[in-house]
């Protein structure tokens, strides 16, 4: 029965596992190309003086950071994005359960799905890491961080690393995301897919405020810190907080949705329209919360670090060490990118039927995507309003220890970078997929199966 259920998984609903396939793929080359790194440092015939500043340098230390980042963001992403491949399962996990599946043979389908899609995405991730890690490595010599003598050593025997790596972390943000899908009762899962999921529950709701309060509490305790141990626990602080505004996603969407109203009221009936599918579809867009918030929560506190330093010392950081922290947050928003767009996509393209009717209902294309592009932005508006929230109360306590300052400074260039990225990936999840599925009759999405 599991084998049976994971075939028909990944035959059915094939493109619902993009999501874990890009993060996984993205996850192998991470590892692939700082470890090549790493062992062409190791191998380089260098004097006793190019040692020491290459030590010094502390490149070896970054890779495995970088490495480490790369293992638990695809834990975390493969969760959120298997989430996502879930729900486009729920009515066959509901049948199956009705019909005597227990929730372990549930949570071992869902295991060999990711486990299945981790092979073929690590091997191209590693092909991929092969390229990244020669440019990688030269972009540090380039730099000056490390020295020109080094040549790059692909290593073959890494692969079966790698695979290894990602077939064990998927199978354990699968494993995450099959918790309540597996324990659900029968009619209860039959109940969702022929309506809606609750919006929320008191457990998911104390949780997430939880999470939250102990994020803050915790930036609170690393202000303390020296301030280069504090910026490396901040990472801790974020997705403490993330997941915690993840869980509270539902009520977020929804506050949002009601705080909006006098805005949709004046805007007339297309975004009351809005306003109303939010609330209806606010458990939905929730999963994106995490990813999103944590992508603009992270290089918020990257960037107005060093920013603020500048801006309240006058001294600029070595441009190699504000290149190098940069390109770590590159992986983290890489990431974050690809969790966010699958899910966005999905709860899209899984309501191709309500975007039917409306249609059906009298409304225009124009019309239509008008609705959807409220939604866009208001989810946005949210997206924001956390992210920044993320970064101030995990950055304010530190920049005040180290810089006797509260209020970190962003540039408006850099802020309008951040807002723009966000924008263009919320856009490409739920305005360009509706406007791809209004190209199609009506009639045909709603006799689809």
């Amino acid at each position: 029965m599991t084998s049976g259920l994971t075939r028909q998984a990944l035959r059915r609903h094939r493109w619902a596992f993009l999501g874990p396939f890009a993060t996984q793929c993205l996850a192998a080359a991470v590892i692939t190309a700082m470890v090549t790194t790493t062992w062409s440092l190791s191998a380089a015939t260098l004097s006793a003086d190019e040692r020491r500043a290459l030590d010094a340098s502390d490149i070896s230390d970054a890779a495995a950071v970088f490495s480490g980042s790369a293992v638990y963001l695809s834990i975390l992403m493969v969760g959120v994005t298997m989430t996502a491949a879930i729900a486009r399962q729920a009515r066959d996990i509901a049948l199956l359960r009705a019909v005597g599946a227990t929730p372990g043979r549930i949570r071992r389908s869902v295991a060999r799905q990711a486990a299945v899609v981790a092979v073929p995405a690590a091997v191209l991730g590693y092909v991929v890491g092969l390229g990244a890690g020669r440019l990688w490595l030269a972009a540090l010599t380039d730099h000056g961080l490390v020295p020109a003598t080094v040549h790059y050593v692909p290593a073959p025997a890494a692969l079966p690393m790698v695979i290894g790596i990602e077939v064990a972390t998927s199978v354990v943000g699968a494993l995450i995301a099959a918790v309540r899908p597996a324990r659900v009762r029968p009619a209860t899962a039959l109940s969702e897919t022929a309506t809606r999921r609750p919006a929320g529950g008191w457990l998911r709701t104390s949780i997430g405020l939880v999470l939250f309060c102990g994020g803050v509490v915790l930036s609170a305790v690393v202000s303390s810190f020296d301030p280069q141990a504090a910026y490396d626990a901040a990472l801790f602080v974020i997705l403490a907080m993330c997941v915690g505004v993840g869980l509270l996603g539902p009520v977020l969407i929804g506050a949002a949705a009601r705080l909006t109203r006098p805005l949709q009221r004046w805007i007339g009936g297309t975004g009351l329209l809005a306003g109303d599918t939010l609330l209806a579809q606010s458990r939905a867009f929730s999963t994106a919360l995490i990813p999103l918030v944590l992508a603009g929560g992270f290089a918020g506190v990257k960037v107005a670090a060093h920013t603020t330093a500048e801006h309240v010392t006058g001294l600029v950081d070595p441009a190699a060490d504000r290149w190098l922290d940069y390109s770590g947050t590159a992986i983290f928003a890489a990431f974050a990118a690809i969790g966010a767009l699958n899910t966005l996509l999905t709860v899209s393209v899984g309501r191709q039927r309500d975007l039917a009717l409306l249609r059906l209902a009298g409304a225009t294309r124009a019309r239509a995507l008008a609705v959807w592009t409220c939604e866009a932005v208001t989810v946005l508006g949210t997206v924001l309003v956390l992210a920044a929230g993320v970064a101030l109360a995990t950055l304010a306590p530190i920049t005040h220890t180290a810089l006797h300052t509260w209020l970190p400074y962003l540039p408006a260039s850099h802020l309008a970078l951040g807002v723009l990225g966000v924008a263009a990936v919320i856009a490409a999840g739920t305005v360009l997929p509706a406007a791809i599925l209004t190209r199609r009759p009506a009639i045909e999405s709603i006799e689809a199966p």
